[in-house]
């Protein structure tokens, strides 16, 4: 049996490119084709250093890093790929990958980590964040977006079988899409991970500092509890948020994943207030022994057992935070960090391949029997 992966894009490893790396363990011998191909050598493990096959916008100007800027030719671009020649395709997809063209004799799986959202579901907030709301620039994204969500729309029926990565998204595809999606939740690397029961005196928060993250509301939530906190990471927000911080708050920007992995292994909790479609830090966290103290609303409802491995907090505000913070200091000692890991390992690598591979070979049963 011949197969073909199709990819977004390959800029950077990041979730997304978790999930493939693990579906080309499953399927090392198939073809990978990607609208762009970017990966530095040094990053091309995970591919196992495929040749990828990508589409006309990797030689367009700038590409390398104004692609987002082409998205009005993505949709052609995806649909130029010939994949006549395989019996398999698997898109992993959250923009276009899954409007690739297929033919009746073909399979076509996709595991989708969202509806293009800034077509969708951020539509709103995408033009109010970008200053897009009026003006003739904005009459013409305006216009781009909603092509976008027509030509999406029309593209559904080319998948036979959805998968996503939580219950969450699940009932997005439902709701956008009109359609039922198998849940296998994305693999976290759980090995790499050790759990540990000596924790030191200070909570941990790690992300990348854009606006939906809500780190300024972390900060602002401990410098008025005055207990220590430390902000690991780097990005857009960092000088903003850094201002509205007190002496307790501590922020060491960006850190190797080996420096992150030790403070994981010794906060007394990982603060997690964005609302996400999975979310991997916090199971990362849980995987050292670590409590969460997060927002309960997206992915995080099914990662964090309330009350056994964590403690939701009602509303992105920080009163809400603070709320939770103080339960959980009164509640601390009920935590049991070998609980805690345990429920990480739900997420592990080998328990998505299996679930995975289980799934594809049973609908190809089906569909070429």
């Amino acid at each position: 049996m011949k197969v073909a992966i199709v990819h977004d894009w390959l800029v950077t490893p990041a979730g997304a490119e978790r999930v493939l790396e693990e579906i080309l363990e499953i399927y090392p011998e198939a073809d990978l084709f990607s609208l762009i191909d970017f990966l530095p050598v040094s990053q091309r493990y995970f591919i196992k250093n495929k040749k990828v096959q990508t589409s006309f916008i990797q030689n367009l100007p700038f590409a390398k890093k104004k692609y987002r800027s082409y998205l009005p030719l993505m949709p052609f671009a995806v649909e130029q790929f010939n994949l006549s020649g395989y019996d398999l395709i698997i898109s992993s997809s959250h923009a276009v990958a899954k409007g690739i063209l297929t033919n009746s004799n073909q399979l076509h799986i996709c595991y989708c980590y969202t509806p293009m959202r800034y077509a969708w579901e951020l539509y709103h907030q995408y033009l109010k964040e970008s200053e897009l709301e009026k003006g003739m620039k904005a009459f013409v994204v305006k216009a781009v977006l909603h092509y976008l969500r027509i030509w999406d729309h029309t593209t559904v029926n080319r998948v036979d079988h959805f998968v996503t990565l939580s219950k969450y998204v699940a009932n997005r595809i439902r709701r956008v899409y009109g359609r039922e999606a198998k849940v296998i939740y994305p693999p976290v690397d759980i090995e790499k991970f050790q759990m540990c029961s000596e924790k030191d005196n200070f909570f941990l928060t790690a992300s990348r500092m854009v606006p939906y993250k809500k780190i300024d509301l972390i900060a602002e939530a401990f410098s008025e509890t005055g207990l220590p906190l430390i902000v690991i990471g780097d990005g857009p927000d960092f000088e903003k948020v850094k201002r509205k911080a007190k002496k307790n708050v501590t922020f060491l920007g960006y850190q190797k994943d080996d420096t992150l992995k030790e403070y994981l292994q010794k906060a007394r909790a990982f603060i997690f207030a964005a609302e996400e479609d999975f979310g991997i830090l916090p199971v990362e966290a849980q995987a050292c022994g670590t409590p969460v103290i997060a927002y309960g609303a997206g992915g995080i409802l099914e990662t964090v057992a309330e009350g056994k491995t964590g403690i939701f907090f009602k509303e992105q505000t920080v009163e809400s935070l603070i709320e939770a913070i103080n339960e959980f200091q009164k509640r601390q000692d009920q935590f049991d960090c070998l609980e805690i890991r345990r429920n990480a390992e739900r997420f592990s690598r080998e328990r998505f391949k299996e679930e995975f591979k289980e799934f594809v070979d049973r609908k190809i049963l089906d569909f070429f029997q």
